[in-house]
């Protein structure tokens, strides 16, 4: 078994992809009808929604972390791409992988 000094950074988590235009985002407020308002890593509020195929498959609560998509025509508007769970929020803040502006996890 070689020895290896060199750790090698492996994160086990999705994480946004930057070239999509993808965010990281906190749930401020759920409005109803599949509709959140999110708080996204780059000072804005956007309303969101939860596509259909996401919609009864994973529950979103308030002060989840999500992956949003911001709209290419009107930036004040988003997709939710991905929720993740507890474990995985507090992962992402322990390895400082969230920025300062959403890191609720501390």
């Amino acid at each position: 078994m070689p020895e290896n000094t060199e750790e090698e950074n492996i994160t086990r988590v999705i994480v946004p992809n930057k070239r999509k235009g993808e965010l990281y985002g906190i749930v401020e407020k759920l409005s109803g009808g599949s509709h959140l308002s999110v708080m996204c890593e780059d000072g804005y509020t956007r309303t969101t929604r939860i596509p259909g195929k996401m919609k009864k498959r994973m529950w979103i609560r308030e002060n989840d972390l999500v992956i949003v998509k911001p709209w290419q025509f009107q930036t004040e508007k988003a997709d939710i791409v991905y929720r993740y769970t507890k474990t995985q929020a507090n992962y992402l803040s322990r390895n400082s992988a969230l920025p300062e502006l959403i890191n609720i996890f501390k």
